[in-house]
């Protein structure tokens, strides 16, 4: 990234000058542009907060209440200091956003986490034409295809009701903002009553007022027979597989859903008996068709397997980069599980 460039790489994130702004930064800063909610975009700290309407819900649960938060809708253009910034959908999860910079003709896309697969609970991917074009590379290798989510949730349904009919409950794992609304809105809600985590609740009905359909739930704090988890599905963030939090269930089954569950003995190394492989970032050929979609002159890759982007795109005759970011990908959004929601 060369000095001087509208968008510069800082110690404290991707930085406009031109606008005086920074784009998902890793340290407070006076204004933030932020692309989603997960932790490792959202930083707490800054004064200023520029996120998407349609995420704006979820941005004041995740970011610091003294905060100054302003939502944008998608395709409308604010005037920062001469530069012209827009969001546009990004398809990781609700309100996630491409940012849109663009000044005196020069145009930068920041990509944030994206995907190009169907979701029900978020705004589809958009490609957006740029000169400059910033990149996840989360599962940027070309093993990494995902399977249709229609396959993953009837596999979920069937491994639930078999669990239901075995008197067990069904303790699914997945990433609290994103991947568990996705669950909750794919699996059929008619084979039997659904428990979340705290985290989990609370974001949920966050996307609940933003009018995304998903299945009645109950907080297991709540329950006070433990008898009503038996043949239930019961969802909750990964940090909570290795607590005391998981007896209360009695006889159970557990899985976990992720893109890493396309590996070869990622389930055995999770330690649970049920893989799904659900993703909430590109796949290869995602990647490939979202990058050539923006008609980019240069194409900076960040966090995942930038380096093998990075060499595959240069060797098709592309001008790319690596860019080293604080952003992680996968992961990353544990950070919304607070002091009062033990689970």
């Amino acid at each position: 990234m060369k000095k001087g460039s509208l968008i510069s790489l800082t110690p404290r994130g991707l930085y406009c000058e031109k606008g005086d702004f920074y784009v998902d930064p890793w340290l407070p800063v006076d204004r933030a542009v932020v692309t989603h909610a997960h932790a490792d975009h959202a930083y707490r700290g800054s004064k200023n907060y520029l996120v998407a309407a349609e995420g704006e819900s979820l941005a004041r649960i995740r970011l610091d209440p003294e905060s100054t938060i302003t939502g944008q809708k998608y395709g409308e253009i604010s005037d920062i200091n001469g530069v012209n910034v827009s969001f546009h959908p990004a398809g990781h999860i609700l309100g996630s956003a491409q940012v849109r910079v663009e000044y005196k003709g020069e145009v930068w896309v920041v990509s944030g986490d994206y995907k190009l697969t169907p979701d029900a609970t978020c705004a589809p991917f958009e490609p957006v034409k740029c000169n400059y074009f910033i990149t996840e590379a989360t599962f940027g290798l070309p093993i990494y295809r995902w399977p249709s989510p229609r396959k993953v949730f009837a596999e979920i349904d069937e491994w639930w009701l078999r669990n239901r009919e075995n008197g067990k409950a069904s303790v699914v794992f997945a990433y609290s903002l994103g991947k568990a609304q996705r669950i909750l809105n794919g699996v059929d809600r008619s084979i039997g009553p659904i428990f979340t985590h705290g985290s989990v609740e609370r974001l949920t009905q966050a996307y609940r007022e933003s009018g995304i359909d998903l299945p009645n739930t109950t907080y297991v704090g709540n329950v006070t027979d433990k008898k009503e988890f038996a043949g239930s599905l019961i969802v909750a963030p990964p940090s909570a597989q290795m607590s005391t939090w998981l007896k209360r269930f009695g006889p159970q089954s557990t899985g976990f859903s992720s893109g890493w569950m396309m590996v070869r003995g990622a389930r055995r190394q999770r330690a649970v008996d049920r893989g799904f492989v659900l993703s909430d970032h590109a796949d290869w050929p995602e990647l490939m068709t979202a990058i050539t979609s923006s008609e980019a002159d240069t194409v900076y890759v960040t966090h995942g397997f930038s380096e093998e982007v990075v060499r595959w795109l240069n060797e098709t005759g592309m001008n790319a980069e690596p860019l080293k970011t604080k952003f992680v990908g996968d992961a990353a959004d544990e950070g919304v599980l607070t002091a009062d929601e033990p689970g």
